[in-house]
């Protein structure tokens, strides 16, 4: 049997799974402990993860996926699994059940915790998780038999900095707004189960149990389709601004596009050209690692615990960023957003801030072109900005800010094996934003087959017309 368990940060997925997985043969996994693992036994993609890491980069999600792919390669055949943390968006689900078909298995059940906003800020103060072996507790509804001392391995435990009120709210945000259209897909997939997280922790326990059982005996009761609108109805929305819409005086760009179609290239062409500020997340992330700011500190406790940095922390950066006074003329965003609640995330910011984005510039380079361009792609060591050996030729960086020029480097991901993984990733999670955005007239698809030059004059014809020139 192999089982899926969502719900909010504190729910309590992380306590029932240790709970039941010995009951039902399950091996328990999250996806902190797949990062882990892979970064303890230095596995060919736990040196990659590290890689990511040291260099103060996200990892991607084809990692991610891949960390995935090769634990259920290699574990025991005779038992089953119950993730937790796992899928997290409606690709990673799609992802998981065409893995799973792949080895012979399938999801039985996905089961959803249904604890209410207010219960999960009130629970996560009170979180203390084990240095050791990483076992959660709580203060009040799961306390260690000794004080601050591990049942299960006896190592210290600890309460986590980002486990404040202030983070509970900004995870639930990005919670309501990537599951709502998990928990639709697997209802129509006959596979939902939902059940009330709100009552303690054996109460819980007990009807897991009985769910399981069911399972086992085909007679379990799947949630409705009104049920599940229940859950996504919790997701804020914030409409899209068309671009016929209230102006606000500045010029607000994105950059869509699959890897190696020029993004970086291009926005730093345009930034200089329309007096923009270029805002690449990339840079974004390194930069608040290096200059050690609040959300800098939050990122590297993540990264310390080998685990993924979440996307409220992401977008928190993106959102101090869009409010500083250097963007009042405009931006041209990079790298983000990269997943439909990326964008709608990025929606609800700019509504913040009174403003509203005049045009998503989609780089359209077919798949063959991009993997000759990677082949042939080198990077500053210094900056990350990108170059081309052949298009856009350097030997050193000629970028005042980097010391002396830093030498420019490939990166050993720029393969074709890699950048076709990295394609069917945007592919699956990226490729939705085109019609986000194509709904409400805000997309300009670029022909990006051409030299720099040339095509850095297809993008400028249609903005000129944007600012009515």
């Amino acid at each position: 049997m192999n089982v899926v368990l969502i719900g909010p940060s504190g729910a309590g997925k992380g306590t029932q799974a240790q709970l039941i997985a010995p009951k039902f043969n399950l091996v328990h996994i999250g996806s902190g402990d797949l990062f882990r693992d892979s970064l303890t036994r230095q596995t060919d993609l736990g040196l990659q993860v590290r890689k990511y890491m040291d260099a103060g980069e996200l990892v991607p999600d084809e990692v991610t996926q891949a960390v995935m792919e090769r634990f259920l390669h290699e574990m025991d055949k005779h038992k089953g699994v119950i993730l937790d943390g796992f899928p997290r968006t409606k690709y990673q689900a799609e992802t998981l059940d065409s893995l799973l078909s792949g080895l012979g298995r399938s999801t039985d059940v996905v089961i959803y915790l249904k604890v209410s906003d207010e219960t999960v800020i009130k629970r996560i103060p009170g979180r203390l998780t084990c240095t050791g072996c990483q076992q959660p507790y709580h203060e009040t509804y799961y306390p260690p038999r000794a004080p601050l001392v591990c049942d299960k391995c006896g190592s210290d435990l600890y309460q986590r900095n980002d486990d404040t009120p202030k983070r509970a709210r900004a995870r639930l945000r990005v919670f309501h707004r990537q599951t709502a259209p998990v928990v639709d897909y697997y209802q129509g997939t006959g596979k939902l189960v939902i059940i009330d997280g709100e009552q303690d922790i054996e109460q819980v326990n007990q009807v897991l149990c009985e769910v399981l059982e069911s399972v086992n005996g085909k007679q379990t009761r799947m949630a409705t389709r009104e049920e599940s609108q229940e859950i996504q109805a919790l997701k804020s929305v914030f409409p899209a601004l068309a671009r016929n819409e209230a102006s606000y005086g500045s010029l607000d760009l994105g950059l869509l596009g699959a890897p190696g179609s020029g993004k970086g290239t291009q926005a730093e062409r345009l930034a200089r050209q329309l007096n923009l500020v270029h805002i690449a997340t990339g840079n974004l992330f390194r930069d608040n690692l290096k200059n050690e700011t609040e959300l800098g500190k939050l990122a590297k406790t993540y990264m310390d615990r080998g685990e993924l940095v979440p996307d409220d922390v992401t977008e928190a950066m993106v959102r101090e960023r869009l409010a500083q006074p250097d963007t009042l003329n405009g931006f041209i965003l990079d790298g983000f957003p990269r997943t439909l609640s990326q964008a709608e995330a990025l929606t609800e910011m700019l509504t913040g801030l009174g403003r509203r984005l005049d045009g998503i510039l989609f780089l359209n380079v077919s798949d063959e072109e991009i993997i000759n361009r990677l082949s042939e792609r080198v990077v500053c060591r210094e900056c990350q900005i990108p170059f081309h050996q052949t298009y856009n030729p350097f030997q050193t960086c000629p970028v005042d800010k980097c010391r002396q020029g830093e030498y420019l480097y490939q990166r050993d991901d720029d393969n074709p094996e890699t950048v076709r993984a990295r394609l069917k990733t945007f592919y699956g999670q990226t490729a939705p934003l085109i019609d986000y955005y194509k709904e409400v007239n805000l997309l300009i698809e670029i022909d990006g087959e051409a030299g720099v030059d040339k095509i850095t004059e297809r993008i400028l014809r249609p903005i000129r017309q944007l600012k009515g020139e």
